[in-house]
This record gives C-alpha cells, structure tokens and sequence, in this order.
C-alpha cells in the first residue's frame, strides 16, 4: 500500500496542522463531493446522529503538506493516485470549538482542544474511475450531491463553499471541466457540466461556437451508444493542443 496508517512510536502527528480535502466529481446530472461518515457518532437523547466530514486529519511532523494531504486521503476513502492543488487555509480560533466536535475530537487525539489550522485541498476525478472505501475513523465514504451537502463537522461546509468558488473561478480560466468527464463526452454533457458549476442556462449555439474555436477537442467518428435520443458526436479533449497554446489562452467567457 503506498501509504500506511501512521505508527505513532515513529511518526509525530502535529497537533495544530491538518489538511482537509474537497474532492469534486460530476455524474452527468449533478456535480458531487465526497463525505465520510465519522465512525464515532454523537448521541442526543440516547439517539445516534450521522456524523459526516470531508476526509481530513493532522499532518505528520515528518511530511510535507502534499505528503500528508495524499496520505490522509487514502487512510480514509482508500483513494490513492489523485492530484490535489492546494487552494486555501483555514485559521478561525472557534473552528474546532463546537461542543459535539470537541466531544468526538476527545476519542481520537491526544491534544483534543489543541488549536487546529487546516490547509485545504481539492480535486476533480472521474467517478467511474475510482470506488472509495472507508477505513480508519471513516464508517462511510459517499458521493454527495453539493446542492444537499448535510451540515458538517467543524468548519467543513464552509470550505466547501469555498472549494466550489476556487473551482467556479478556475474553471473560466482554466479547461478543468475536462478533468470531471470520461475520456470521451459529447458537447452536450460538456455544456451541462458548465451550467451546473456556474450556475448559469448557457446558449448551446454560443457555447459550442466558442468551445470549438478553442481548437482543444479532437472530434471522434464515434457517437454515444445506447441512448434513447438522437446519438451526438464524441471528442476527446487535446491536451498537447492546450499545452502549445496555454500561455495565450484567454479562457472561456461564456
């Protein structure tokens, strides 16, 4: 296994440092982000309440961020392989303040009312390439819609929030979509991803006018297979093209 559970007698967690990771994926209706159930639930009343988080823990003194950030995400969902970009860092002294996270945070550290600052990842994968498995604290790892994200731990709705802002900006500056579709998609399930992370209805004839004179798609002979409507075209998306003219690419203003 590329990254092991951490034996304490060699290995430090830091106490103050975690890293938490948003991990964007796309089903061709709804944009997804990926949960996991805490495995030790709070109870109110003598009932048991679902306890959801994004994958995060603390660092270890003897890696780096990026170290941590692949380790801890593996630890958790079994996910392995991914690349995660770096995007913000979270510091409120009340973060880790909230009474049913302080009594959860008292099964698994040793320093449970530490200060914690958390360095936050997030990253877009294919969902039909990877099956996330729940271990360590993790009971549960799931794709959840980001419309009906539940109330979180901590302060993780709030990083969310600001992991799918960094991907709204990002994505009309940066051919990033790409990353979210299969290898071979038609414009029509390209359109639909755009819409749902800008939030906007986009004009079809604009958006393919202007997704084609980007000249990054290579067209296929190829149409979709197994549909009940009309079968569309399939590309593929030119990453040498992009490459060659990445440092004059202007984006897509759609």
């Amino acid at each position: 296994m590329p990254y092991s559970n951490i034996d304490k007698n060699k290995s430090k967690l830091n106490p103050h440092v975690s890293v938490d990771c948003v991990i964007f994926g796309f089903d061709f209706d709804e944009l997804k982000v990926l949960l996991i159930e805490r495995e030790n639930l709070s109870v109110e009343g003598g009932l048991s309440i679902r306890n959801f988080s994004l994958p995060g823990n603390l660092i270890s003194d003897d890696e780096n961020l990026d170290q941590s950030a692949k380790r801890v995400l593996y630890e958790l969902t079994g996910l392995t392989n991914i690349y995660l970009e770096q995007f913000y860092a979270f510091g409120d002294p009340e973060r880790v303040k909230r009474k049913q996270d302080t009594e959860w945070l008292k099964s698994i550290r040793e320093e449970p009312s530490a200060r914690v600052i958390t360095v936050a990842y997030y990253s877009l994968v294919k969902l039909d390439a990877y099956s996330p498995t729940a271990a360590s604290f993790a009971k549960k790892a799931e794709w959840y819609p980001i419309t009906t994200i539940p109330a979180l731990a901590f302060d993780h709705n709030h990083i969310v929030n600001k992991a799918f802002e960094t991907l709204k900006s990002r994505l009309q500056s940066q051919p990033l979509g790409f990353e979210l579709l299969p290898e071979k998609f038609t414009l029509g399930q390209l359109q639909k991803l755009y819409e749902i992370i800008l939030g906007n209805e986009l004009d079809k004839r604009n958006f393919r006018r202007k997704i084609l004179n980007k000249k990054i798609l290579i067209p296929l002979i190829e149409k979709q297979k197994g549909v009940p409507h009309k079968q569309a075209q399939l590309f593929m998306f030119d990453k040498e093209k992009y490459e060659e003219v990445k440092n004059t690419y202007f984006g897509f203003d759609f």
